[in-house]
């Protein structure tokens, strides 16, 4: 039978040592690599925007997520408002950018959970949690009292706080990580991080120490391990490669890879004309061959 790792650390009370130190992070604001030290306490609301209290957008079963994810009931989806990173070409900027979303308790998020596992989510799916991970750590610990048994995703665009991965060692049960280049020119061009290539590699490594590769239950529903998304771009068919090479070589050849085509010119995109544009045919099955071609036995369209 599948335990999920915070219930372990629930029992033995370590889930509120951890807490306390990622409150402590939280005002003034060091959750994620830009370290602005918003006073979020106070009001301030630092470089992603957020406050210090939780904004959720939506909350429901998604059946648009991998496969492994979804099985027959649905990812138990959590939509968080705002984001650190500022993606030229986001397509939910009206959420991570713009905030759209309501004020809740973590005792609501708690509810929202338990809620989700009642009509039979597989697991609960956090999107764009970083910001907000104090919160989500309280509301796991209250879930968990109640009863919740379904692992925990943590689905971010890879641009976290090494130490505050660490603090997660045993909470998360599935990191879904959007690595999104490895190249710091097209960082800083589209998401205004100059260093996220430095950072994302360092904790993808760290995720994977802790999780390991994705596996799964007898119906293939995922249960624990790495999940590694990649949305190919437009014009950005070399860094597709270096990130393909980056996770053979330094992740696990046996890494589960999602291979997205789903790109789309949103939010600022029409600013840069080399992204301003859907990717073609050809751009993604050369990206989806290349993977495979190297040795990435788990990359695909999933």
């Amino acid at each position: 039978m599948f335990i999920p790792s915070y219930r372990s650390l629930k029992e033995k009370g370590l889930l509120e040592e951890r807490i306390k130190l990622l409150e402590e992070m939280m005002s003034p604001c060091i959750l994620c690599p830009r370290r602005c030290r918003a006073e979020r306490k106070k009001g301030d609301l630092g470089y992603c925007k957020a406050p210090y209290d939780l904004y959720v957008s939506s909350f429901f079963p998604h059946f648009g997520e991998e496969r492994p994810l979804v099985g027959t009931h649905g990812s138990g989806t959590i939509f968080l408002t705002f984001c650190n990173l500022k993606c030229a070409f986001c397509q939910n900027y009206d959420i991570s950018m713009y905030g759209y979303g309501e004020r809740v308790t973590v005792k609501d998020m708690a509810r929202m959970m338990l809620k989700l596992e009642k009509i039979g989510c597989h697991n609960i799916n956090f999107v764009t949690p970083t910001h907000y991970v104090p919160h989500i750590v309280k509301a796991i610990s209250i879930a968990a009292e109640e009863g919740l048994s379904i692992p925990i995703v943590y689905n971010c665009g890879g641009y976290e706080s090494e130490e505050v991965i660490r603090l997660l060692d045993g909470i998360i049960d599935i990191y879904m990580p959007d690595i999104k280049f490895l190249d710091w020119n097209l960082s800083q061009r589209y998401l205004n991080a100059k260093d996220y290539p430095d950072v994302v590699k360092k904790v993808v490594k760290e995720m994977q120490r802790q999780v390991g590769d994705l596996i799964f239950d007898e119906n293939g529903i995922a249960l624990r391990g790495l999940l590694i998304r990649h949305l190919v771009m437009p014009s950005c068919t070399d860094d597709t490669k270096r990130v393909m090479r980056f996770i053979r070589d330094e992740i696990s050849d046996n890494a589960f890879v999602n291979v997205m085509a789903q790109y789309r010119p949103c939010y600022k995109a029409e600013i840069f004309p080399e992204i301003s544009r859907r990717i073609t045919v050809e751009e993604y099955r050369e990206a989806l061959e290349y993977a495979r071609s190297i040795g990435l036995k788990r990359a695909s369209s999933h």
